[in-house]
């Protein structure tokens, strides 16, 4: 399982406004240059973060976009979800068409216990946990 750069991106942006809680609207061009992700690029997945709930925009000079939630409230299941679509490990979870064997495959009880732990262990990661790491990184550093 490989993430797209539009998962790794999304949650690269939704951390630095977590970063950023309580310090005013973040542009686009901020953002990007901190998390070193292309500018055009991001504004394409705010405005999905936007649409979705997860980020609030203000308008104006001073305008930018901040996060709709408390970093807390925001997992990362939900953000890889949103951007990527259903975490599946195998295509037949998601779709029983699939496969020819999807009735009788003597794996597909490996598949979905996989599936649900990863997106446990997904569900389990708030933005407000990530803060929390990277607080204890830079601190051992």
């Amino acid at each position: 399982m490989k993430l797209s750069t539009r998962c790794r991106y999304g949650i690269h942006a939704m951390f630095d406004l977590a970063q950023n809680v309580g310090c005013g609207p973040q542009t686009i061009r901020a953002i990007a240059e901190r998390q070193m992700v292309p500018e055009q690029y991001l504004e394409q997945i705010i405005g999905t973060l936007r649409r979705e709930g997860l980020v609030t925009s203000v308008r104006g000079a001073q305008g930018g976009y901040m996060l709709a939630r408390e970093p807390s409230e925001i997992t990362i299941g939900e953000l890889m979800r949103l951007l990527e679509g259903p975490v599946l490990m195998a295509d037949c979870l998601g779709d029983a068409d699939a496969c020819v064997r999807s009735g009788q495959c003597p794996s597909r009880l490996v598949w979905e216990r996989l599936t649900d732990c990863i997106n446990h262990v997904l569900d389990g990661i708030t933005l407000q946990d990530m803060l929390n790491d990277h607080k204890e990184m830079t601190r051992a550093e």
